[in-house]
């Protein structure tokens, strides 16, 4: 990509309304913008980081054994009513009619749906199990919408649905889940725990949270010190209002904060920050037996299903990377997160020694399948390398004045740090780096 083709509009002004600093930057980098309350497009950038979550997402789930299938966004009410939970979603389930009267809503999410796609076409424990997931959109009407993609109104969710004959495949398939979810989360570089849970307006008979850490997360985390153990303070604490005073407390105030008890394995636990990026439930038969889904076990006889739910906030975790990934001039990506991996920098697009040279390096790199983009803009130095900062691409090679010795500097954007290197030895270092 060429930046002087590319659609691109950064900006020096945040949003007002921006407090975190995913949201400043996401929107100041131009990877989103607003398009209502807790509403958004996402631009060029933005969705090339979205797909790149995506695919890692489906590769590990496909690896793993699941089946991609997709359901319709505008789901029936009726399905939600023979759940019960059309009276219990509460107003976060936005309800429409069509022309014709009928109840739909948008979907929040899609156990029912499932339930019914599986009903009457999975028949026998033969089939079982099965995983069938989708990637798909989901709205939850939130009534303070706020810090950009982390509270959309708006959202991309992967949520995975298993089926199966016993309790203990269940929970087989599970732990798989959790395994499968850690592969994903340590692939997009990220620190994160896996946490005990409350299982919510999803219920079933326990869950598990996958948080990143961060000093902006909404939620509030126990770990141990010594083992691997975590657990969400709604797990401990019975008392709403003690949980909602702890979860605003900042990162920095819960250090003073202490633990009377103590891990199983003895260790002490402290408090961290986390944002909830995935979640996993062991449903058991709360939805097979509402919707009347059964298959026909080993003796013949009809059985409802067993079943687990697997679900990742996908667009949330754009935001979560820049969370626990950012400085104050902008983005710093993961490289498997990064818009592009390498930004050739032409210093002056007039010197056409400059030019030459970074259209030689863009067109080496690109055969190479390298992610490249070339700023051939007209802009000035320092704003291009505010913008690189701001954007965050994982490398800079700069082509400017150093040129003329036969050298150029590869910027590191997590570093900060520059390296002059020869002309002759660049291509063979970026292949290094990368």
């Amino acid at each position: 990509m060429r930046r002087s083709k590319a659609f691109i509009p950064t900006s020096k002004e945040a949003p007002s309304d921006a407090i975190l600093a995913s949201h400043q930057f996401l929107v100041r980098g131009g990877f989103i913008n607003q398009q209502g309350a807790g509403l958004y497009n996402y631009l060029p950038l933005g969705k090339i980081v979205l797909e790149k979550i995506k695919n890692i997402v489906k590769e590990e789930l496909d690896k793993a054994g699941c089946i991609e299938v997709q359901l319709p966004f505008v789901t029936p009410i009726s399905l939600w009513d023979k759940s019960g939970r059309a009276d219990t979603m509460g107003k976060e389930m936005l309800r429409v009619q069509d022309r014709h009267d009928k109840d739909f809503v948008l979907s929040p999410t899609n156990e029912e749906a499932m339930v019914e796609l599986v009903k009457n076409r999975v028949k026998s424990y033969k089939n079982l199990p099965i995983n069938l997931y989708q990637i798909n959109t989901k709205f939850r009407d939130e009534a303070r919408p706020r810090y950009g993609l982390l509270r959309a109104r708006e959202f991309l969710m992967k949520d995975g649905y298993s089926f199966h004959a016993s309790l203990e495949d269940m929970q087989r398939e599970f732990e798989l889940m959790e395994a499968t979810y850690k592969k994903i989360f340590t692939r997009l570089g990220l620190d994160f725990r896996v946490v005990d849970a409350d299982s919510g307006a999803i219920g079933g008979s326990g869950s598990k949270e996958f948080h990143v850490l961060a000093n902006s997360g909404e939620d509030t985390i126990i770990v141990c010190n010594v083992c691997d153990y975590g657990a969400n303070i709604e797990t401990i604490f019975e008392d709403e209002s003690k949980i909602e005073a702890y979860n605003e407390k900042s990162y920095e105030q819960l250090q003073s904060q202490t633990l009377d008890v103590k891990c199983k394995c003895g260790g002490d636990f402290s408090f961290k920050k986390g944002i909830e990026v995935g979640h996993i439930f062991e449903l058991g038969d709360k939805y097979s037996a509402s919707l009347d889904a059964k298959f026909s076990d080993e003796n013949g006889k009809p059985q409802a299903f067993l079943m687990a739910t697997f679900g990742i906030g996908v667009s949330r975790l754009i935001a979560s990377v820049i969370e626990q990934n950012h400085d104050d001039n902008g983005c710093i990506w993961t490289k498997e997160t990064t818009p592009y991996l390498i930004n050739i920098m032409v210093s002056n697009i007039k010197d056409s020694e400059q030019s030459d040279l970074g259209e030689k390096l863009y067109t080496q790199l690109r055969a190479k399948n390298v992610e490249v983009i070339l700023d051939d803009t007209k802009e000035r130095f320092g704003f291009k390398m505010k913008d690189a900062e701001l954007i965050g691409f994982a490398y800079t090679i700069i082509i400017g004045k150093e040129l003329v010795n036969g050298e150029v500097q590869i910027y590191d954007r997590k570093t900060t740090e520059k390296v002059s290197v020869n002309v002759d030895d660049v291509m063979s270092k970026i292949m290094d780096l990368i």
